[in-house]
């Protein structure tokens, strides 16, 4: 007479002893394991991802400011808007349109940028992404400003406002 253990199981043939598989103690354990790894892995990636923006960000505005370079070379005077070198449909990596705004015209879909002396931080134009938030203000130090990437010091330095 078979043991208790060894009893045969309906359906299968199989005895309690010739199966496998993992108890519900070893699948919470691995589960939890699967879950402290994503928690670590997550703000990186999520940190790698706002970098990467700010990469395209910058990249896009070095490439609309030749764009605006060479308008200026043709044409004598910067362009009113970013229509007029064909980039008013760009938008930033964060899915907002680019600003720009003609110090001399005062023209454009953007403000007069300021340092946190209230300085403007070009004499000609200003040309950045709102950031992140979509959101600005004229002091690129100011809490909406922050985030934003800009072009500074009349070409002198594209990135961050943060940064500048």
């Amino acid at each position: 007479m078979p043991n208790q253990m060894q009893r045969s199981i309906p359906q299968t043939g199989k005895t309690h002893s010739d199966m496998r598989g993992f108890s519900l103690t070893e699948l919470l354990i691995v589960l939890g394991i699967i879950m402290v790894i994503a928690g670590i892995a997550t703000p990186n990636l999520v940190a790698a991802i706002d970098q990467a923006r700010v990469a395209r960000a910058v990249g896009d505005i070095n490439a609309i400011e030749i764009d605006i370079t060479e308008y200026q070379i043709t044409n004598a005077t910067y362009p009113n808007t970013l229509a007029d070198v064909g980039r008013s449909a760009m938008l930033d990596p964060w899915g907002s349109p680019y600003q720009y705004f003609n110090h001399l015209t005062s023209t454009g879909n953007g403000i007069l940028r300021k340092d946190q002396f209230l300085i403007a931080v070009n004499t000609d134009y200003d040309l950045y992404s709102m950031g992140k938030d979509g959101q600005t203000a004229a002091p690129i130090t100011s809490g909406t400003g922050r985030d934003d990437v800009i072009r500074g010091t009349n070409g002198g330095y594209v990135g961050p406002a943060l940064s500048y």
